[in-house]
């Protein structure tokens, strides 16, 4: 088995992977390959020239800090149960550790998946709040925005101590949500069958009704930093590195 970052040949092995460990459809992937893959973000276990595993980062920041967000960890079935995952995860924190990352962030999908991860170091950090409503409200006021002002306008409104999403992530996010902004509020997130999905709302809660209002939804889910659902999960990579409190986007 050896460890090393993918060549452009393993990219159709690398897409196979993907969906079939989540199912993800062929335009998910022309996105994310177009906008926020890179070779030298990506590691894999080869047996051979065949692909057995990978997994992928984004870089992102707290303060001063590079933090690297590990994403989409996947074994292929007919090598699943060597513990390659783990052998994975390894190699990948010793990397990142050269290079000069302070610390790891990922995003369980599952709660056997979080024990499995506290087991490799990681615990879990701020959270979520998630609540529903319905477009009971009169429609607000709002702009669409493009990636680099809604960067600019996210750095105001996020809590302290927020890991920084930007460049490359917002590129691949730009393409998934649609980004708003209004009087008091940023929001990112999608509309689907009436019911507008904000994947994060920043700033004045109470106008999430207007905001349905003004998408011409009928209803809203909305996440907001808070501490009631668990959701990402730090591995400080060095000595005194500096915990995170909030992490917002995670690309599922």
């Amino acid at each position: 088995m050896l460890t090393d970052h993918p060549a452009s040949r393993h990219i159709p092995q690398l897409r196979q992977l993907w969906q079939e460990a989540f199912g993800d459809s062929d335009a998910f992937l022309d996105s994310f390959f177009r906008t926020a893959f890179s070779p030298d973000r990506c590691l894999c276990i080869f047996s051979g020239d065949s692909l057995a595993a990978a997994l992928y980062w984004m870089d992102c920041a707290l303060e001063e800090q590079r933090l690297a967000y590990i994403y989409a960890v996947a074994t292929r079935r007919d090598f699943r149960g060597r513990g390659l995952c783990r052998m994975l995860m390894n190699r990948t924190h010793e990397l990142l550790a050269r290079r000069g990352y302070a610390g790891a962030v990922l995003v369980p999908q599952q709660e056997s998946l979080r024990q499995m991860y506290a087991g490799m170091d990681y615990a879990s950090f701020g959270g979520l709040t998630v609540f529903r409503c319905s477009a009971e409200a009169p429609a607000v006021t709002l702009r669409s925005v493009g990636p680099e002002a809604f960067a600019a306008l996210r750095r105001r409104l996020l809590p302290p101590d927020s890991v920084l999403q930007e460049g490359h992530s917002l590129a691949f996010l730009s393409e998934q949500l649609q980004f708003y902004s209004g009087a008091d509020w940023l929001l990112a997130g999608y509309c689907e069958k009436g019911i507008l999905h904000a994947v994060e709302l920043l700033g004045n809660t109470a106008s999430s009704a207007g905001i349905v209002a003004a998408l011409g939804c009928t209803g809203g889910i909305f996440r907001t930093p808070g501490t009631e659902k668990p959701f990402a999960m730090f591995r400080p990579l060095r000595e005194n590195a500096a915990i995170p409190q909030y992490f917002g986007f995670a690309f599922d």
